[in-house]
């Protein structure tokens, strides 16, 4: 993956919970992430985001030419302006994700707090920027 890929990843990392996303909420004061939490957040981002652009995608096609919503995770009302088949997609995307970030050691609402302060903090985004990027080097290695 190239320096832009993952730049890109990292920023959709940043503002996935804004299409597709779960509830991002969380308290303004400076969160503490260790390097584990780090590598588990890079790991779950990595893991979520062909399956979100997937399920982007397929929503895109049934609503043609209108702008998908605001979608949070664990907020039905964000998803009630979707047509049926619509929604079906956005709530396995956000089950789906919910057990990638369990599988990957986090909590859901740990995964959000560490989203929010990535947006509030250039030194933890440059740190799972370096670390998507280690993780992307590794597993094209390995191919």
């Amino acid at each position: 993956m190239s320096h832009s890929s993952v730049f890109a990843t990292l920023t959709t990392a940043s503002v996935i919970f804004s299409t597709l996303g779960i509830n991002s909420k969380a308290a303004a004061q400076s969160l503490t992430v260790n390097n584990t939490e780090v590598t588990n957040y890079a790991q779950s981002v990595l893991a979520m985001e062909p399956d979100r652009q997937q399920a982007f995608e397929e929503i895109k096609k049934m609503i043609g030419e209108k702008e998908i919503p605001k979608i949070v995770c664990n907020d039905v009302n964000s998803m009630s302006s979707l047509p049926r088949k619509a929604m079906d997609i956005a709530v396995n995307y956000c089950n789906r994700s919910q057990k990638i970030v369990e599988n990957h050691g986090l909590t859901i609402e740990r995964f959000n707090k560490i989203t929010v302060e990535i947006q509030n903090s250039s030194d933890l985004k440059r740190q799972v920027y370096n670390t998507l990027l280690r993780l992307q080097n590794t597993s094209d290695k390995s191919k």
